[in-house]
């Protein structure tokens, strides 16, 4: 409930600076001025329509979308030992931290990189690239999965459009 709340005051915040923008530029004024028919409330209605249907469509589909545009391949059963110990270390991690297990992938990319995504706390999708993963010590490894698992733990994937983004 928590997170439901934090995604619709954030949104309702992004529509608030919107109207106190048009109210303090005089777009209303300007607009009649002109002759253009447009409401500057129903303008807001409209934007609060697609902006919250937008930002939960996109979180609907976040886990997803992540999967198919970084080509990540989902640890299901693990196959060697350093996806048996990518997948335990975030078992370990989520069950420190109440949640459920996120799913574990991998993409191809030399860059070091991590991300957390998904709709819910407990159907997440914590990934890694290949990099990350040859390039730090597992110590560095498990301190960076830690810090997704945190995103998943604190609802971030709903409040925070730049932790649904890698």
């Amino acid at each position: 409930m928590k997170r439901i709340t934090l995604f619709v005051v954030t949104n309702l915040a992004v529509l608030g600076v919107l109207a106190v923008v048009l109210h303090g530029l005089g777009v209303q004024g300007m607009l009649d001025e002109r002759g253009v028919g447009i409401d500057v409330r129903a303008l807001l209605l409209i934007s609060l329509v697609f902006g919250m249907g937008g930002s939960f469509v996109s979180l609907l589909l976040s886990k997803w979308s992540a999967k198919r545009l970084t080509a990540a391949r989902v640890i299901e059963a693990p196959q060697t030992l350093e996806e048996h110990w990518l997948v335990e270390t975030v078992r370990r991690q989520a069950q420190a931290s109440g949640i459920g297990m996120p799913e574990v992938a991998v993409y191809p990319s030399d860059e070091p990189n991590t991300f957390a995504t998904g709709a819910r706390r407990d159907a997440t999708l914590v990934t890694v690239s290949e990099g990350l993963v040859r390039q730090m010590r597992r110590e560095e490894v498990e301190a960076v999965l830690a810090h997704e698992v945190s995103h998943v733990g604190n609802g971030d994937m709903v409040t925070s459009r730049s932790s649904r983004a890698w």
